[in-house]
C-alpha cells in the first residue's frame, strides 16, 4: 500500500491510503459471513446461502460498504505506520473511489500532535521550597499522633470540651418540619472535629450528660442537598454521655503496643527518624524532578494544542479518579451527592491543568524521541514485574492487559524523565 500525507495546517492533513485487493478479499469474506445469517433464500436453509448464489442474487457490490468496514482500521492504522503520522483524533474517512478490480481509493482528515521544538532540558537550574532536616518536633509530633490513637475514651462527669466525644440524640427540623437525614440516636460526635454542620459542635462545648440543647445552624448556601441550602434549622439534641480521651503515658510498654517491632521508646523514636528522613528525601527528590520538568516543558515551543487532546486528557483524569472511587465503593453519582458538584464541575477543575498535562507529556515524549532510547526485553520483564506487585497482579494478566509497545513507551518516557533530572542543579 502506498500512502500519502499533505500537511493542510499545524495539526491537520489529509491521509491519502488505499485498501488492496487481498485485503478486500478479508473485508468482502467477513462481510459476506455477517450477512448470510439474516438472507432466506427459497430452496437454502436461512444462513446457508452460497456466496456465488449472493453474487447472483445481489451482486458482490452490496458487501463493499461493510467489508471497508470491517477492514478500514487495518488500513488506517497501516497508513499512519508508513508515513510516520500520529493520530490523536477520530479521522473523518472518505471514500474517493471502490471500483471492482482495483484498489479502493480513500482520504482522511486526520488531526496530529503539534510540533514541539525543544529548549535546553539538561543541566537545568531549579529552586524548590522542601526542608529535608529532620527535628525532634518531627518526631514528637509523630509519637503525639500515635499516642493519642491508642487513647480511650472514658465517661466524664463535668462539661463537655472541645476535643470530648458526647453520645447524643438528634433530630432536625426546617420551620418546625423534620427533614430526610436529619435524625439520628446515640451517635458519637467529637467536639471540634469538623464532622457535622458548621457552629453544631460548637453548641455543645459545656454541656453535660441529661442536657437538651436546641442547637440552631444555617445550612450553607452551597449544601449538597439543595431543598437545605442556605435554610435555617433547629436540631433538638439530647445528651447521654460525655466521653474524654485518657492518654496513655509515653513509655517503652506504649512503645511496643504502638510498634511491636520495637522493644523501648527509644528504638521507636529512632524509627520514626528514619522514616521521616526517607518521607521528606522522597518529598524533596520529587519536588526536584517537578521543577525540572517544569523548566523543561517552560524552555520548549509548542504549536496549539488540538482540542481532541485537551479533550481526551481531562476525561481521561475523571475517569482515572473516578475509578478510585468506584474501588472504594462509591459510584460517580454517590460522590457528586457527597461533595455537592456536578459532572461538569469536574470537568471544568480538570480543563484547568488540561493543557500543563499534555504539554509535559509532548515534551517528555519529544525528548525521549530525540534521545532515541531503546528498551530491552528484561527492561520490560523488570517493568511487567513492578507493576504487577504495585496492582497485585498475575505477570501475565498485567502482559495481556498492557500491549509491549505501551509498556516501551512508559519505559522510555522515564529514561526521558531521569534524562532531564540527573543533571539538574537545585538553588
Amino acid at each position: 500500500m502506498t500512502a500519502t500525507f499533505e500537511k493542510t495546517g499545524a495539526t491537520t492533513g489529509t491521509l491519502t491510503f488505499s485498501i488492496n485487493q487481498d485485503l478486500q478479499k478479508k473485508g468482502l469474506d467477513a462481510a459476506f459471513n455477517k450477512q448470510k445469517g439474516k438472507i432466506t433464500v427459497p430452496g437454502f436453509r436461512k444462513g446457508k446461502i452460497t456466496r456465488e448464489m449472493f453474487n447472483r442474487m445481489f451482486g458482490e457490490e452490496a458487501l463493499y460498504q461493510d467489508a471497508v468496514n470491517e477492514v478500514l482500521e487495518e488500513a488506517f492504522v497501516a497508513a499512519l505506520t508508513e508515513t510516520g503520522v500520529e493520530s490523536v483524533a477520530q479521522p473523518q474517512i472518505d471514500i474517493k473511489s471502490m471500483d471492482k478490480g482495483a484498489d479502493w481509493e480513500l482520504t482522511a482528515v486526520v488531526t496530529t500532535k503539534p510540533e514541539v521544538k525543544l529548549g535546553e532540558y539538561k543541566k537545568l537550574e531549579v529552586s524548590v521550597e522542601v526542608n529535608k532536616e529532620v527535628t525532634d518536633a518531627d518526631i514528637e509530633a509523630r509519637l503525639t499522633a500515635a499516642q493519642s490513637r491508642m487513647a480511650e475514651l472514658a465517661l466524664k462527669e463535668g462539661a463537655a470540651e472541645n476535643g470530648d466525644t458526647v453520645v447524643i440524640d438528634f433530630a432536625g427540623s426546617v420551620d418546625g418540619v423534620e427533614f430526610d437525614g436529619g435524625k439520628g440516636s446515640n451517635y458519637s460526635l467529637e467536639l471540634g472535629s469538623g464532622s457535622f454542620i458548621p457552629g453544631f459542635e460548637d453548641q455543645l462545648i459545656g454541656s453535660k450528660a441529661g442536657d437538651e440543647v436546641e442547637v440552631k445552624v444555617t445550612f450553607p448556601e452551597d449544601y449538597q442537598a439543595k431543598d437545605l441550602a442556605g435554610k435555617d434549622a433547629i436540631f433538638a439534641t439530647t445528651i447521654h454521655e460525655v466521653k474524654a480521651k485518657e492518654i496513655p503515658a509515653l513509655d517503652d510498654e506504649l512503645a511496643k503496643d504502638i510498634d511491636d517491632s520495637v522493644e523501648t521508646l527509644d528504638e521507636l523514636k529512632a524509627k520514626y527518624k528514619e522514616e521521616i528522613t526517607a518521607n521528606k528525601e522522597e518529598a524533596y527528590n520529587e519536588a526536584v524532578e517537578a521543577a525540572a520538568i517544569e523548566a523543561a516543558v517552560a524552555n520548549a515551543t509548542i504549536d496549539d494544542i488540538p482540542e481532541p487532546m485537551l479533550h481526551d486528557e481531562i476525561h481521561r483524569a475523571m475517569n482515572e479518579f473516578l475509578g478510585g472511587m468506584q474501588q472504594q465503593g462509591i459510584s460517580p453519582e454517590m460522590y457528586y451527592q457527597i461533595t455537592g458538584t456536578t459532572e461538569q464541575q469536574m470537568h471544568d477543575q480538570y480543563a484547568q491543568e488540561a493543557e500543563t498535562r499534555v504539554k509535559t507529556n509532548l515534551v517528555i515524549e519529544e525528548i525521549a524521541k530525540v534521545e532515541n532510547f531503546t528498551v530491552a526485553a528484561d527492561e520490560i520483564e523488570a517493568e511487567v514485574a513492578e507493576l504487577a506487585g504495585q496492582y497485585n497482579m498475575p505477570l501475565d494478566q498485567i502482559k495481556q492487559l498492557l500491549p509491549t509497545a505501551m509498556l516501551e513507551h512508559d519505559i522510555k518516557m522515564k529514561k526521558a524523565v531521569d534524562v532531564i533530572t540527573e543533571s539538574v542543579k537545585v538553588k
